[in-house]
Formats: structure tokens, sequence, C-alpha cells
């Protein structure tokens, strides 16, 4: 099953650190969060990635191109052109590095990308700046057993947030940013079927509007409830604050040993 992560935004909210490089390029620890993302749904044992790339792409196919270089100790033998790799540990995944466009909107990113996942199974979506100890595993297992076109991760962040209303286990509305609340956001770690691509004009389509939209309107849309840790990365205090749980050894989202 693909995993595709929005990656192609500007990260404006996060000038500090996105004016040289793309928001996802941005570091947690040693490792950009986009590797932190793709950590957590490879301990779930997907690892087949679609990155829909757009502000300074060719960074990010750069940080693949060269992973291993990224993460180990090396000698360089310049006379005989050679490089030797020192504890390097390289993970065992697939990344397919799409250039969505500058200004696609996150519909559009998402339609560009079709002809790179499997008509005959859902895929996983997610955005590339938020992590959380989501079980990937058991949201895929909701899905595929409530037989919806679509399953949402609904997260109770604090009520800064819009909020969605859930009757059963579908999205019935979504609310803009309520007053003070616990009620449910739009957590991202989507579950699609390929259909859902279907609801998409083109670049200028957001993904969060008309196509949602409809899918609450039809009744297609499942809400996982996850109570566990989740946390955006848009702006520079939640990057000090995601960092200094990883330097203090209490990430919520390293799932994997």
């Amino acid at each position: 099953m693909k995993v595709v992560i929005l990656a192609g935004g500007r990260g404006s909210r996060l000038s500090e650190e996105t004016t040289m490089r793309p928001k996802p390029l941005v570091e947690i620890g040693d490792k950009p969060i986009l590797w932190h993302i793709m950590s957590i749904y490879a301990h779930f044992g997907f690892d087949d990635f679609v990155i829909c790339a757009g502000y300074k792409s060719y960074q990010i196919k750069e940080y693949f191109a060269n992973l291993v270089l990224h993460h180990s100790d090396i000698t360089v033998d310049l006379g005989k052109n050679t490089i030797q790799y020192h504890h390097s540990k390289r993970p065992n995944w697939k990344v397919t590095v799409v250039d969505t466009g500058l200004d696609t909107m996150t519909g559009g990113r998402l339609k560009r990308i079709r002809p790179f996942l499997n008509d005959d199974e859902p895929f996983l979506m997610t955005y590339g700046d938020g992590v959380a100890d989501v079980d990937v595993a058991a949201e895929v297992a909701f899905h595929k057993s409530h037989g919806l076109q679509a399953t949402m991760c609904a997260i109770a962040p604090p009520g800064r947030f819009g909020t969605v209303e859930i009757e059963g286990d579908q999205v019935s509305a979504f609310v803009e940013k309520p007053e003070a609340n616990r009620q449910r956001i739009n957590g991202g770690f989507f579950v699609l079927e390929t259909s859902v691509l279907d609801l998409i004009d083109g670049d200028r389509t957001s993904f969060e509007g008309w196509p949602l939209e409809q899918l609450v309107a039809k009744g297609e849309l499942a809400a996982y409830r996850h109570d566990g840790f989740w946390q955006p990365m848009d702006t520079l205090r939640e990057r000090d604050h995601l960092e200094e749980l990883w330097r203090s050894g209490r990430a919520p989202w390293r799932l994997w040993s």
C-alpha cells in the first residue's frame, strides 16, 4: 500500500527555517521531519512512499538520492575515486519524489501523483509537517471494515483549531475554529480509495475543501478517533517543542526502535 506525503508547500509561518529549504526538510534532532513521518509509517510495514514535492523540490530529491551520505560517517579516497561508508543504516524504503508544482493546491498535488498509485488498493496520505503516535495498521483495518471511500484521523487538540463533528463513525460537518472546546479536527493520516481523486478538478482544488465536503455529504468519510499524541510543526515554537521532546528521549511518535 502506497504512502503519499504532501510536501510541496512554502511553510511561510515557519519562515525562519524555510527560506532556504522546504518545510519537510526542517530537522527534528538530526533528521528532517519528513524522515520522522516516514519512519512512523515504516514501523507498521508501509514503506513505499510517494512524496508530493513543490517548493524547492530539488532539495527533497537530493536528500533521498544521498540519504546514506547524509547520515553516515565516510572516508573519501580521492585518488581511487571511492567513498567508504561507516556505520551506515539505510532504511528499506522505496521513495518516489514527484514535483507537483510550486503553487499547486493540496488536491491538485494528489491528482498529479495518481499515475504512481495502484488502482486496486487504497493509499495512505498525510501532511509533511506533523507527527503522531497513530496506530496506522489499526486505522487501515478500521477503514476496510467500514467500506467507505475515505477515513480521516480525527484528533482532539486545543480549541484554537477548527473541528469536525462525528455521527457514529462518519464525519457529518466541519466547524471552523470554535471558541473553547475539545472537539475533533482533521489530523491528517488518511486512508483513501483512489476513487476519491475523481472529486478533484485540478491544480486549484484544495483537498480540504470541495473533496472532503463531498465525501461528508455522501456519508463516505469515516472518522478514526485518535486520543494519543499529535503535533503539527507550523511555527518555530512548535519546532522547538518537538526538538525538546526528541532530545530528551520523550518523543511519543518514536514508535520504531
